[in-house]
């Protein structure tokens, strides 16, 4: 089965059973608000009912990605899980300004909180349901290479730590001291909003076609790896949802034939696909080293008419 099809569906399953988590997790914490009228368990227990809400646009994202391209989307719809991690960031903004309203009113207008021990119960109910979505958000992102599934882990991890604020919240209660309840509320408003931030740096730069240095520097060092490939004189790689594609220029021996050229290029290719799960498609230009580079292409006025002088060989691997 294509490759691109599996990482599609493994991310759907990852979707499905995060969304049941962390429902779960928020439905027997909302219960406990109901009867302990905690605000910092309030605005926790929003945070998750919104972490779960994120599963629905990745859901739709991944769905949208196992269909075949069109002539009107030729590179496919991958791109649509992009917009779904626009769309999980604002979901995660629209959770701080409920939670900060909520805190900021209590504040106020202070109520007491009852039931301690079930909200001290809570708090780790949030903590343990969290990271357990956490820990199998990130893996299978990280496996399938979706920005947007590992951003939604980086996410609950947090979380799980913002629902700990909620023991302390009880600990001052029980003190004595009840406007820690209100102060936790707050303090998790502050901590959600660092998570939007965190969050759509890593999304809008996947949106821009963004990509990790690290990731060019590595299929830079593969190609050139190949024998045959002198050198690799231009790249470019962006993430189209969770599939990697490269535009590579790679220069070879100009004694070469077209079919030697193609040969080089089929191995890198080769190459390149045993190095990253989550490459989908590849395309490469080979070029003689006596005329390299994309510089050597242009018109004598800088145009983007590509020079016939010497022999090119382009191979284009699209698997979607």
């Amino acid at each position: 089965m294509d490759p691109s099809i599996l990482a599609t569906s493994k991310g759907l399953w990852a979707v499905k059973w995060s969304f049941i988590g962390l429902l779960i997790t928020a439905v027997l914490q909302i219960s406990i608000v109901y009867i302990s009228g905690s605000v910092a368990l309030l605005a926790d227990t929003i945070h998750n009912f919104g972490d779960a809400s994120t599963a629905i646009p990745l859901a739709i994202a991944f769905s949208l990605a196992r269909k075949k391209p069109s002539k009107c989307f030729s590179y496919g719809y991958g791109r649509v899980e992009d917009l779904a991690g626009v769309i999980i960031v604002f979901l995660i903004l629209f959770s701080a300004v409920v939670a900060g309203y909520e805190s900021v009113t209590r504040f106020f207008n202070p109520q007491p909180v009852g039931h301690l021990q079930a909200v001290a119960a809570a708090g780790i109910i949030g903590c343990v349901g969290n990271e357990l979505v956490a820990q199998f958000r990130m893996k299978v992102g990280k496996e399938i290479g979706s920005a947007a599934l590992i951003a939604d882990g980086y996410h609950a991890r947090v979380d799980g730590f913002t629902s700990l604020a909620v023991l302390i919240g009880a600990a001052g209660v029980w003190l004595g001291y009840p406007i820690i309840d209100p102060l936790i509320g707050m303090l998790i408003t502050i901590t959600i909003l660092k998570i939007v931030f965190d969050t759509s740096k890593l999304v809008f730069t996947r949106l821009l076609d963004g990509v990790e240095p690290e990731v060019i520097d590595k299929v830079k060092n593969v190609a050139e790896s190949v024998e045959g490939v002198c050198e690799v004189t231009d790249l470019r790689v962006r993430w189209i949802g969770h599939r990697l594609h490269a535009e590579i220029n790679a220069s070879v021996s100009p004694s070469l034939s077209v079919e030697g050229g193609h040969e080089i290029a089929n191995a890198v290719r080769e190459k390149l696909l045993d190095n990253f799960s989550y490459l989908s498609g590849t395309t490469i230009h080979v070029d003689p080293l006596t005329a390299s580079g994309e510089c050597c292409h242009c018109g004598p006025e800088g145009s983007d008419i590509i020079a016939v002088k010497h022999t090119n060989v382009v191979l284009n691997v699209l698997s979607q």
